[in-house]
């Protein structure tokens, strides 16, 4: 039988207080938390599986509670989402309430990014608004998949913590685009989807390297590694997605 593999770690990193971050992975969240070493969960490929993370905007009052209603939400609907117009439907319903939640008492500005995937039987669903990332681990490299939601950055500086776009984050309702894109599913098939708390410390071909050496768990633990390595300066959170079929 055909399964799905998931590996996941979050955790605080070096520099902040707290975790903002939140995951999904199918019906299971993990909401601001720690984990204090990775997690494998096993579904058959079958019904449609929601894969996500989410990173609470730093900076703003209540990224951890934005993040947490995103990846609630997201498991919720996770089994009907089934093409495109279903995934972007799900990240409009988010933003929507996110924006609800704040102006029902929350921080006004109160916001988070999210990136994740929807596995089907034969397709995956790629999908992110903000610059949490989602990549293809192929035979030639890591592809990113996903579209970051950044401004141009200045001459000599590779990465910035300002988003266009975000899952809430203004003070009044700001309507989202959200990025959606569409990929086959075959077994071997690994998709990492994680926050910038990864990827901004880490380059790509290191990332690229450790996802060549190691799989699952393992890979998800020496991806974490390197960040704190690399100073850990924000929220680390991960998915490492493996499709295989016996």
């Amino acid at each position: 039988m055909a399964y799905v593999a998931v590996s996941v770690l979050s955790h605080p990193g070096l520099v902040r207080d707290r975790n903002e971050d939140s995951l999904v992975v199918g019906p299971w969240t993990l909401c601001a938390t720690v984990t204090e070493n990775p997690q494998t969960l096993v579904f058959p490929l079958g019904t449609p599986l929601v894969v996500a993370a989410a990173d609470g905007l730093g900076g703003q009052p209540g990224g951890e509670v934005a993040s947490a209603l995103v990846v609630r939400r997201l498991a919720s609907t996770g089994p009907v989402l089934t093409d495109e117009n279903g995934v972007r439907e799900a990240l409009h319903a988010c933003n929507r309430e996110v924006y609800a939640a704040a102006s029902g008492g929350g921080p006004a500005t109160m916001g988070t990014t999210v990136a994740g995937a929807v596995i089907l039987p034969q397709s995956l669903l790629a999908f992110n608004v903000g610059d949490s990332r989602v990549f293809a681990a192929l035979r030639d490299g890591l592809l990113q998949v996903s579209v970051d939601d950044n401004p141009p950055t200045e001459p000599g500086q590779r990465v910035t913590s300002l988003v266009t776009q975000a899952l809430g984050g203004t003070a009044e309702y700001r309507a989202i685009t959200p990025h959606v894109t569409a990929a086959s599913v075959a077994p071997g098939d690994r998709y990492l989807i994680c926050t910038d708390g990864l990827t901004d410390p880490v380059p790509n071909d290191v990332l690229d390297g450790l996802m060549r050496e190691y799989d699952d768990g393992r890979a998800v633990f020496e991806l974490w590694k390197a960040a704190i390595a690399a100073g850990g300066p924000d929220n680390i959170t991960l998915a490492l997605v493996r499709v295989a079929d016996q």
